[in-house]
């Protein structure tokens, strides 16, 4: 059978984050596998170049990209596209140019931004679904959740609108990738037709060799972005209750109030740790006991940092919310805590502590649970699976 050839679409985001390391991952593993692939890419640090006006009428519909992705397409003749994020310089217009080359479209769900215009579910500190399943998501502009600032949120809200409005969700795109049958659940609810939404679960290589652990980790381990939605204070309020060693790699709101707690508790045992290669981040994930993973954010979309974790052998104690739990098996590859109960999170964390040989078959679970969704073999073969399907659908629609 020839190999697809694929263009892969991204509009890279200001801050690197999550979405840009599976484009690229991507991307790599297609062409390793002999795929062509053309890559076709903004960057939203161009964002602020453009006049408000017109930056707006282009997050709705921009017929720029229109025309440059169907001029792509014109010239490569791609078998299939495939979306990551278009967020505001792409826009959903991109699709319209690949219906018209009768190009099959994928799309990743990323994130939830085609039901929240934050794109987190997250809102003063709270869980919040006001907009999820709403036409206009007008919620999101009443509280001014996307950068607090209500024109701005206004400005997602119409792109949100507009295209229901027009059925550009559910006409324009033939298949929905998402990572965990939670966020399948959700974006349902949300109105994409269920019918259109696979699951495929992101992959995780290792810079460094795996070994079986001979003995336990000398320490826990927390990896995160240190903000209150992450669990940080709960996290913080676990380890008043208990001594065990405890190593914090991160930043963000939070980092000043953790050095704080760190210099009031000298006998916490708590270290935070500098900026890490990957290669460093991995060889600290693998001389843990155990992770902690205490997000408090119902929704967070998938658990890089835990499947790095079941990687390398480390079990994970998780919050019992969202894809923590589909992640997570209670008593096989970590523990459940109830999320913000610091209490219940050190109570787990002393069990995990004082029983090693049990966290260590633990360890060994997850490791089994890593080899068997999500290396980089098997998301190959679900990945081209997916394309597969898309392009017999548009072989039906044309017979």
């Amino acid at each position: 059978m020839s190999k697809i050839k694929v263009l892969q679409v991204h509009d890279y985001y200001q801050q690197p984050g999550g979405e840009d390391v599976v484009f690229e991952s991507e991307v790599a593993l297609l062409r390793k596998h002999g795929h062509e692939v053309i890559a076709y890419m903004e960057n939203n640090g161009r964002a602020g170049l453009i006049n408000p006006a017109s930056l707006a009428i282009q997050t709705v519909y921009s017929r720029d990209a229109y025309k440059k992705i169907l001029d792509v397409i014109v010239k490569e003749r791609p078998g299939v596209a495939h979306f990551h994020n278009t967020f505001p310089l792409i826009s959903p217009s991109a699709y319209y140019a690949c219906r018209k080359a009768g190009v099959p479209v994928v799309q990743s769900l990323h994130n939830p931004r085609l039901a929240c215009p934050a794109a987190s579910f997250f809102r003063n500190g709270k869980n919040c679904t006001d907009c999820l399943g709403k036409a206009l998501p007008y919620p999101g502009i009443l509280y001014s959740c996307y950068r607090h600032s209500k024109t701005q949120t206004g400005v997602v809200a119409a792109m949100l609108g507009f295209h229901r409005l027009l059925g550009t969700w559910n006409k324009m795109v033939d298949v929905y990738i998402v990572a965990s049958d939670f966020y399948g659940d959700l974006f349902a609810r949300a109105g994409l037709p269920k019918d259109k939404i696979v699951y495929k679960p992101h992959f995780v290589g290792l810079p460094i060799a795996y070994e079986e652990r001979r003995e336990p980790g000398k320490y826990a381990l927390f990896i995160g972005r240190l903000d209150p939605e992450k669990g940080v204070r709960t996290l913080l309020d676990a380890w008043r209750q208990c001594a065990v060693p405890l190593k914090i790699r991160g930043s963000g709101q939070l980092e000043g109030e953790v050095r704080k707690f760190i210099e009031q508790n000298p006998e916490g045992n708590i270290e935070l740790v500098g900026r890490l290669s990957k290669g460093e981040l991995n060889q600290l994930i693998a001389g843990a006991r155990f992770l902690v993973w205490p997000t408090e954010s119902y929704y967070e979309t998938f658990g890089f940092v835990a499947v790095e974790s079941f990687a390398l052998g480390v079990p994970v104690i998780g919050s019992r919310i969202g894809v923590n739990a589909e992640i997570v098996e209670d008593g096989v590859t970590g523990l459940h805590f109830a999320a913000g109960d610091s209490v219940d999170l050190a109570g787990k964390v002393k069990w995990a502590w004082e029983h090693p040989g049990e966290m260590t078959q633990m360890g060994r679970n997850a490791r089994r649970e890593y080899e068997a969704k999500y290396t980089a073999d098997r998301n190959y073969g679900m990945l081209t699976g997916i394309y597969q399907r898309v392009i017999a659908l548009k072989r039906d629609r044309a017979g």
